[in-house]
């Protein structure tokens, strides 16, 4: 019996993927074996022995500590592109919004109220104060063309739009994926030179924080509206603020303000909407449920932000999944002890990441837990389990 842990609200649909027989799921647990969480931060947890994994549902992990969990051989699991239609949509409702005044015509028609039978000549009269630009024909930017990016991509060139694209780093699912009409830029640059409309879709990282800075906005035409629904910190707001000044920029929207940010009449402020939608919530959950099911019955990876992603078919007996340090001779010293013990490796997966490898071994028969401590006592090793056969 498995227990797991929920920290946050998380969709039913996901958690009813959990079988009543093999799992316990909960909101409090002493010593749970898995975590499902979305935005509770997780730095000054004291993490119980029996942890082994933990399933963000959601993209972003800055909530949870990822060197602390690799190190006590915990695997995070996230959900990338489970609420990219979810954030695609807010995209495609920002450039509306910066475009046709939406937010600020909204705002002055709910103070003719009061004015009575006035309020049809007032808003006729007033109305040529909110005109803007129409999507159709007008060239969008979109740096970085990942679950998220792609999607905004064909449903702009679907409007009727213009979309040219930048990502030196492109999946070959999102190039698959990505509509033949799109175009490749052959820089950034060129991309930031023709682009009426920039939609950003980029980590944040040390190398991309202030990524839109002075350089780049003195390349973009004037009046360029900029959408960021990737993370906060991807653009310098005082080099924003004196584009802003200079016509530059007629309009900045983005789901992560600050209080710099909403002080502008030039910024329209969304509350961190991008994945708040009843269908991206229940497939974060469902990605998350199934990820960290598969790690705990199979050992498979798939969407780790710290572990490699390793899968290997069961063959019906018993599989140790080891993690360790990714320094020389682990793997002969693992397969060193299970050879002195007369253990037969029936198959065997190893992968690496960064300073940390994982392997799965399919063994013929059975192994004790005698042995087991053999191999967790070689120096370097980090974690071991053991998984019984399956039906």
């Amino acid at each position: 019996m498995f227990r797991i842990q929920t920290l946050n609200k998380i969709s039913s649909i996901g958690l009813q993927r959990f079988s009543m027989d093999n799992y316990e799921v909960a909101s409090e647990f002493s010593a749970p074996d898995a975590i499902l969480v979305r935005s509770a931060k997780m730095h000054d947890m004291d993490f119980p022995s029996s942890l082994k994994a933990i399933g963000r549902a959601g993209a972003g992990v800055n909530n949870i500590p990822l060197e602390k969990c690799t190190q006590e051989g915990i695997v995070v699991f996230n959900t990338p592109g489970a609420n990219a239609n979810a954030v695609k949509e807010l995209v495609v409702a920002a450039m509306l919004l910066s475009s046709r005044n939406l937010n600020t015509g909204i705002n002055w028609a709910k103070t003719l109220v009061g004015e009575g039978n006035e309020v049809p000549k007032l808003v006729e009269k007033g109305k040529s104060n909110f005109v803007g630009p129409e999507l159709h024909g007008k060239t969008l930017g979109v740096i970085g063309l990942g679950a998220i990016g792609m999607l905004v991509a064909n449903a702009a060139e679907a409007l009727g739009m213009q979309v040219v694209g930048y990502d030196p780093y492109i999946s070959i699912d999102s190039a698959w994926s990505l509509s033949k009409d799109v175009q490749k830029a052959i820089s950034l640059d060129s991309l930031l030179s023709k682009a009426d409309y920039i939609s950003l879709h980029m980590p944040l990282l040390d190398s991309t924080k202030g990524y839109i800075n002075k350089s780049k906005l003195d390349i973009m035409k004037n009046g360029v509206r900029i959408m960021n629904f990737a993370r906060g910190g991807l653009v310098n707001k005082e080099d924003l603020f004196a584009a802003f000044e200079s016509g530059k920029v007629a309009s900045f929207v983005t789901d992560f303000p600050d209080e710099d940010l909403l002080k502008h009449e030039q910024v329209i402020g969304i509350p961190h909407l991008g994945a708040s939608t009843p269908e991206s919530e229940a497939n974060c959950a469902v990605m998350a449920v199934d990820q960290v099911k598969d790690f705990l019955e199979n050992g498979n990876i798939k969407n780790s932000v710290n572990f490699p992603n390793t899968s290997m078919p069961r063959n019906g007996g018993n599989r140790l999944i080891i993690a360790n340090k990714n320094v020389p001779k682990m793997v002969g010293n693992i397969t060193s002890v299970l050879a002195d013990e007369n253990i037969n490796i029936a198959d065997m997966l190893n992968k690496n990441r960064g300073e940390i490898a994982y392997n799965i071994i399919d063994i013929d028969g059975g192994i004790s837990s005698e042995q087991i401590q053999k191999i967790r006592d070689i120096d370097g090793i980090i974690m071991v389990r053991l998984l019984p056969p399956v039906d």
